[in-house]
């Protein structure tokens, strides 16, 4: 069993409050293909890119813009793919410098986004790169670099696609969902868990549940929060799950495992140990690892489950 509360700190990504990040989010679906531009990144070389502009979510967290030297430039980033963003913001070295610290992120912004990238990033108390990013002003640089593929996706490649997420963990979700959502001769059917503490907590649910109001046989989405959200009288019941994810949770919102079926996962360590097993190996955190946890529990195949 797995506790939602696990789902919801430390992965890859950033995170959006639905409130504040509704009307970008959509803007960002809405955007059309144009003509190919210019990539704003560099996938062999860090590029510094000027903060633009942030938009406030909540206490700890915003969207942080940053602009391309080339206005009409997108970033060349394709799905599923992170950036890297690096900063000398680490221990002090014996010659008085500071050690460079490299942290992944997933934009939200769509890849054909001319002239900036959008960041969602949640400032964590030991967060080096979110304080560091929290920090930076409106025409302060950040160095990046990418894009950086993590896996490929093709257009039918699976009748189905099963997501667990927990918490910024929902980011590269987001940028497969739209992906697909996007090409109407896409006919993958994608099935999102997703974890959070509260219901509060739950990142961009009003845009997330549109989605899947608009493309009922496509896109659909279970919520799981540790604890039941209170009501006042004239709301509807919680509707989501609570407390627990357990394998009779993934056997009804999962793929079966099969050919022709993904499941993948992506949140903090403990989620992964609990869902499909760590991520990485002493030698390479990067690598898959072994498959374990609830989903090798179940029957599904370490080719059939991908952990961002």
């Amino acid at each position: 069993m797995l506790r939602s509360a696990l789902l919801r700190r430390g992965a890859v990504g950033g995170v959006l409050s639905a409130a504040a990040g509704g009307s970008w989010y959509m803007s960002q679906i809405s955007q059309t293909e144009s003509a190919p531009s210019a990539a704003g990144l560099d996938p062999s070389k860090f590029v510094s890119l000027k903060l633009a502009k942030i938009t406030k979510l909540t206490d700890n967290t915003a969207i942080y813009r940053f602009a391309y030297s080339d206005p009409e430039a997108v970033s060349g980033m394709t799905v599923a793919s992170c950036l890297v963003t690096k900063a000398a913001i680490g221990s002090v070295k014996d010659d008085g410098s500071r050690a460079n610290v490299i942290r992944p992120y997933t934009p939200l912004s769509r890849p054909n986004q001319k002239g900036s990238l959008d960041l969602a990033v949640k400032t964590y108390p030991e967060g080096k790169m979110s304080k560091h990013i929290a920090s930076l002003k409106v025409g302060d640089s950040l160095d990046f670099k990418g894009p950086i593929l993590k896996t490929s996706y093709k257009p039918n490649q699976f009748d189905s696609i099963g997501m667990v997420a927990g918490g910024t963990g929902i980011a590269p979700m987001l940028q497969v969902v739209d992906e697909i959502l996007a090409n109407p001769a896409d006919k993958t059917k994608v099935s999102l868990l997703f974890g959070n503490q509260t219901e509060s907590d739950i990142l961009l649910k009003p845009e997330i549940d549109a989605r899947a109001k608009a493309h009922p046989g496509r896109f659909s989405v279970h919520y799981v929060v540790d604890k039941a959200p209170a009501r006042q009288f004239w709301q509807s019941a919680w509707q989501g799950g609570v407390g627990y994810v357990t394998k009779e949770t993934l056997k009804e919102k999962m793929p079966p495992p099969g050919d022709r079926s993904m499941v993948y996962v992506c949140g903090p360590p403990p989620m992964y140990k609990a869902v499909c097993g760590p991520k990485g190996t002493k030698e390479d955190p990067k690598v898959q690892g072994e498959l374990g946890g609830l989903l090798k529990d179940m029957g599904y195949a370490k080719e059939g489950v991908f952990k961002f």
